[in-house]
């Protein structure tokens, strides 16, 4: 049994969260979710929607098997908990593979990590474009 896992904020979910989990699902046999908390996220702006609220709508997603919320302190602690053999990162995800793949190593997680390289180009497949749409439309009125 081959278990995968992949990890994102999914705020405001969009086609793109879907093309990525499903390429993530292909990779195994079942599939685990790590929705990152509103503290840890740095990178970009804090999500619109709760924390419980995106595990919940990515719980409900039919290719994820468990979806869970991330650690509040130490991003690894989670993928110590569920072991994944493969951990998928998103196509503009930015970690870098080689440096990951080390830090696992070194923490004696034994498992490898893959990019999913397929993407959408979609004009909306982004919760920052979905937002800056709808600024857009509500601002004219």
């Amino acid at each position: 049994m081959v278990r995968v896992l992949a990890t994102g904020t999914f705020d405001l979910l969009h086609p793109g969260h879907i093309l990525y989990l499903s390429e993530a699902r292909r990779l195994g046999d079942e599939l685990y979710v790590i929705v990152a908390r509103e503290s840890m996220i740095r990178h970009k702006p804090k999500p619109i929607i709760s924390d419980e609220q995106r595990v919940e709508m990515v719980s409900a997603l039919k290719v994820v098997d468990v979806a869970l919320s991330g650690s509040e302190s130490d991003i690894f602690d989670p993928i110590r908990q569920i072991r994944p053999d493969i951990i998928a990162l998103g196509h503009d995800q930015g970690f870098d593979v080689e440096q990951l793949q080390k830090e696992l190593h070194e923490r004696g997680l034994d498992c490898k990590v893959v990019r999913v390289e397929s993407s959408l180009s979609c004009s909306l497949c982004s919760s920052g474009k979905i937002i800056k749409k709808v600024l857009e439309r509500y601002q004219k009125e």
